[in-house]
């Protein structure tokens, strides 16, 4: 049986993507993940979702070797999905360092340990982030970057470089690069989300835990933006939509589908919503009036971005199934099964 590596398999898409991986392939899947922002208890969810369990190998992926006498087991790998990576962007903006050392090593490795053992196929987890503040919108494939806003962006910028260079080096060699819009919500089962070991960065689990009572207040970062309310402007996308996108960009690769070695495509549903509006909107689904204020701008935020999607739907055959309401309210249903248990 053909094998998928998945780094960082315990985190949120990570995990997100096995489950889809199980439930629609007939691939073996091992996962990577030494629990650095995620928890052991994310392959029991995992196997209550889809019946299977997950073999996970607890390694640091900067240290090679370590990561390279861990995977000795595995048999037949034929690919392998890279989402192992810091992502917050305040986070980077502290600590750079810590990013660039995580985000790139961990990187750097993978491709070597692909090159070791002839595994051909490559998704590397990238960000719309590496767009920056652009000029124009909807953000295409061929949209120039703009200067990243953070240094988690910057790694992002930096390792789709290092995959291209890679791939253009190692004859045979295939990627796709993913560029992530904003990923929320839960899968419909209530019964795995987002799950943070730290305080959230992100809109939505930081929506979910005001209203749960566990956090006091959210707050709004800028409400001065030259957006249609003031606030910033996302394209949110449900996380299954995201992981359905991995399965069939693996199939793509493996059933050597795509026009060439490295091909990079914008995963959003290319609708703009501002952080007020999806704020209403758990509001509207989940029957609770959330305590929030606006703030002062966060460093490192990008005003508005959202996808043009026209090239992902065309060449993987994927269209986005999960609407504004359905992502707010399988977070806010995750939000209650993660109270009731």
């Amino acid at each position: 049986m053909q094998t998928i590596i998945v780094t960082g398999g315990a985190g949120y898409i990570g995990s997100h993507t096995i489950i889809e991986l199980l439930n629609k392939t007939d691939f073996n899947v091992v996962s990577v993940d030494n629990y650095s922002n995620s928890t052991l208890n994310t392959f029991d969810r995992i196997e209550a979702i889809t019946g299977k369990r997950v073999k996970n190998f607890n390694v640091d992926i900067t240290n090679y070797e370590a990561l390279e006498y861990a995977l000795n087991s595995v048999k037949n790998p034929v690919g392998v999905i890279h989402f192992a990576a810091f992502k917050s962007v305040p986070q980077s903006v502290a600590d750079p360092l810590m990013y660039y050392q995580n985000n790139l090593g961990s990187l750097v490795n993978m491709l070597k340990y692909c090159r070791e053992k002839q595994i051909r196929n490559f998704i590397f987890s990238s960000s719309c982030s590496v767009y920056g503040n652009v000029d124009k919108l909807p953000v295409t494939e061929q949209t120039p970057f703009a200067k990243a806003e953070s240094p988690y962006a910057q790694t992002k910028q930096m390792g789709e470089e290092i995959v291209s260079d890679f791939i253009k080096s190692a004859d045979s060699f295939k990627a796709v690069l993913l560029r992530y819009f904003n990923p929320v919500g839960a899968h419909s089962s209530a019964l795995n989300g987002e799950l943070s070991n730290a305080k959230p960065d992100n809109l939505v689990p930081y929506i979910t835990l005001t209203a749960a009572g566990l956090l006091p207040k959210l707050t709004v970062f800028g409400g001065d933006y030259d957006t249609r309310d003031g606030s910033c402007i996302r394209d949110y996308i449900h996380v299954s939509d995201i992981a359905d996108a991995h399965v069939r960009a693996m199939n793509y690769l493996i059933e050597d589908k795509q026009k060439q070695a490295c091909s990079v495509f914008n995963l959003g549903t290319g609708n703009g919503v501002s952080v007020l509006e999806a704020i209403h909107s758990f509001e509207k689904v989940s029957g609770q009036k959330l305590n929030y204020e606006v703030g002062p701008r966060r460093a490192g935020d990008v005003v508005k971005i959202y996808a043009n999607n026209d090239f992902a739907k065309r060449e993987l055959d994927w269209n986005p199934e999960y609407s504004l309401d359905d992502m707010m309210l399988t977070a806010w249903k995750w939000q209650l099964h993660l109270r009731n248990n």
